[in-house]
């Protein structure tokens, strides 16, 4: 099968990328194609990453594209693809006895490529923990893509796995459960003969059912870091489109959640777009509602529009089949999305939750603090052009201990607090700034912030912080309230991670081709380049180090792309010791205090992939890549444990042109097979920690 690269698409705004028209269609409803929500005047802080690489780098870029390509062309031939390891690495590789990389690092990174597998170091193995279609509850029936049903559907595992978490199994040990977000379905890819235009009713209830969460018990070999799923195991559970969850905190019960098959404004069928999410310290999972607004026909409000809610029908045709997709007919059921959704793992009979004072946006995930008193603080990125990011600062105290009363003592803490957005200032004078990022004469891209406080949660009611606006209005129209205060436009905030060793805390920005582009605002200090295509990562200290303080000082840790295009930072590393990264997107720390960065939507010309980089010591900078995923696929996750790393391998074969009748990707069961989603762990031949 001859290797096919993403086709470059250029939408009416001006954005151009690598990512296919497929994926732009049911992941984020052409988000990117769309005008953009923000209309704002409010002040921009990020623009982004411009670039005409070298003409050594086009070269260099261009030769590992051929030969990667070349690689992908065996692959396909034969048995599944499965473990890879960097074409060549061996030759130049660091043995671990002398690589001098932060610990952690000391691996041979993988080089840029193309290949149809998941390609890891060399000394490293791997193995396909679970794929969708697998069936976890009892009672469901093995994977058949031709006799697909919802009822199947809704014990197997769902579909286009994205963020990753690993919980202890009480008693039972070398087995951990691992909840797993499944973020959207590609119906083209998933069922034969698919026609988009008339989708049946099993074809939609389908879809509802992979939507949603896996819980999954999974078991390690003694031997190796092999993950195995235990089927059957009581833990197990699947969450979808048709589960209830629970409203709650301030905006439960509001007139503005309330439809005509739930008045009361608190109980909700489903979840969708669930992207990444967290680990809270008492034990329960985070997941965030990202792109709902695809699922939604016929919206015409301003509030809608700000929220990205199509005028027309949805790609889908759900609102064919049930009514609350229709907003013409139940106008407060989108209302209901778009919220940071908590899980308990550990009592499969508990009613998920979602947790309105944390905002109502397009959530990439959640990631939890305490405060110095053991209050929780949950950040959360707006995954949008020009959109904000925020932090909830509760106001009660975690209760330890693992008791029925300290359990559900802990289940409340993320109803009362104070919701903030973020304000950022650059410490450079303008002119210093020009759009090619170059460094301003002191040496650095930073400055200040600050935490504006926009509504508070209490437990004998709410108050606004926004003029004009009332408390269940901050909540359920929490952009609105952003712009009202003058938040700093992002470029895609995504995954926002406290550093658990430093607090330093880490915003990953993954890209804004429209900075720069007409009427936009331009570059500034927070992204320093016009047209940005890379995305950066920023870096946040919290006043006195504090989770909750109101204030922080920010510095740009890494601005992405090729190290040879003299646009690029890797907070002041050698250039010519790292790898190329392009599009940062969900991140996680290993036990080192390593930054963990996987990819979506690579503008270099290779495949997404996992990145490690050192955040302190000599070594500060230092980028690694781990490994890449196959064609179409986007690397989500991950999890870094001390000897494995796992990853969700997200919408393989997702290319133009792709369907279930002739996929273009050979992964994860051979050629002509269909594409299935699945999470691969990795780990070291000879059992030994992971990059030490």
């Amino acid at each position: 099968m001859r290797m096919q690269l993403p086709i470059i698409r250029t939408s009416s705004d001006g954005h151009t990328g690598a990512r296919s028209a497929l994926t732009c269609r049911f992941r984020c409803g052409d988000a990117c194609f769309h005008e953009v929500p923000n209309t704002s005047d409010n002040p921009y802080v990020g623009d982004v990453i411009a670039g005409a690489l070298s003409r050594r780098s086009v070269m260099r870029a261009a030769a590992v594209v051929t030969a990667a390509t070349a690689a992908g062309s065996a692959l396909s031939v034969g048995a599944a693809p499965e473990a890879q390891a960097a074409p060549g690495a061996a030759a130049a590789a660091k043995r671990h006895g002398r690589d001098r990389s932060a610990r952690g690092l000391r691996f041979t990174p993988v080089a840029p490529n193309t290949a149809d597998a998941v390609t890891i170091p060399d000394g490293y193995r791997q193995n396909i923990v679970i794929r969708w279609g697998e069936p976890i509850l009892r009672g469901a029936p093995a994977f058949d893509p031709d006799r697909q049903s919802a009822k199947a559907q809704a014990g197997q595992f769902g579909y286009n796995n994205d963020f990753l978490a690993l919980l202890p199994v009480p008693g039972e040990r070398h087995r951990q459960i691992l909840v797993v977000n499944h973020e959207y379905t590609d119906e083209v890819l998933m069922f034969r003969g698919y026609d988009s235009d008339n989708p049946t009713r099993e074809q939609a209830e389908i879809g509802w059912a992979a939507h949603g969460l896996s819980a999954v018990v999974v078991e390690g070999d003694r031997k190796t870091g092999r993950l195995t799923v235990v089927p059957r195991h009581p833990l197990n559970r699947r969450i979808t489109a048709t589960s209830e969850f629970k409203v709650t905190g301030p905006a439960a019960g509001s007139p503005l959640l309330r439809t005509s098959a739930d008045p009361t404004g608190t109980k909700v069928l489903g979840t969708l777009n669930n992207c990444a999410g967290g680990v809270t310290p008492w034990g329960t999972t985070l997941h965030g509602e990202e792109n709902f607004n695809q699922y939604f026909a016929n919206a015409t409000r301003p509030t809608d529009k700000r929220y990205g809610l199509g005028s027309g029908a949805t790609d889908r045709k759900w609102e064919r089949f049930d009514q609350r997709f229709d907003v013409a007919r139940e106008p407060n059921e989108p209302h209901r999305f778009g919220y940071v959704v908590e899980l308990d793992p550990s009592d499969p009979t508990s009613t998920p939750r979602k947790h309105t004072a944390l905002g109502r946006f397009k959530h990439e995930g959640a990631t939890v603090r305490l405060t110095d008193d053991g209050r929780p603080v949950v950040y959360s990125g707006d995954d949008e052009r020009f959109d904000y990011f925020y932090k909830f600062v509760g106001s009660k105290r975690m209760k330890k201990g693992s008791s029925r009363a300290a359990r559900a003592h802990n289940l409340s803490l993320l109803d009362e607090g104070t919701l903030y957005v973020a304000k950022l200032t650059g410490d450079s004078p303008a002119i210093e700034i020009d759009g090619s990022g170059k460094l301003p004469r002191d040496g650095e891209f930073d400055g200040s912030g600050r935490w504006i406080p926009i509504a508070t949660a209490t437990a004998k009611g709410a108050v606004s912080h926004v003029e004009g606006m009332t408390a269940d209005e901050v909540f359920v129209f929490t952009r609105l309230a952003g712009d009202k205060v003058g938040a700093t436009k992002m470029d895609r905030p995504e995954d926002v991670e406290p550093n658990p060793h430093s607090g330093k805390v880490y915003v990953a920005l993954t890209n804004n081709t429209n900075r720069g582009v007409g009427s936009n605002a331009k570059a500034d200090e927070a992204n320093p380049r016009n047209a940005n295509k890379h995305g950066q990562i920023l870096e946040l200290t919290e006043r006195w180090n504090r989770a909750d303080a109101t204030s922080f000082a920010w510095t740009l840790f890494l601005v992405a792309g090729d190290p040879d295009d003299p646009a690029t930072y890797f907070a002041g590393f050698p250039k010519d010791d790292v790898s190329p990264i392009s599009c940062p997107d969900n991140v996680a720390f290993d036990d080192h205090g390593n930054l963990w960065i996987s990819t979506d939507g690579n503008q270099l010309g290779s495949h997404d992939g996992l990145f490690g980089v050192a955040t302190r010591g000599d070594r500060r900078g230092e980028l690694k890549q781990f490994l890449t995923v196959p064609k179409g696929a986007e690397t989500c996750g991950p999890v870094i444990q001390e000897r494995r790393v796992l990853v969700a391998v997200q919408h393989p074969g997702e290319l133009d042109g792709a369907s279930a009748e002739q996929p273009l990707s050979a992964w994860p069961d051979g050629p002509g097979k269909i594409n299935r989603p699945a999470v691969v762990a990795v780990w070291r031949a000879d059992g030994d920690d992971i990059g030490v």
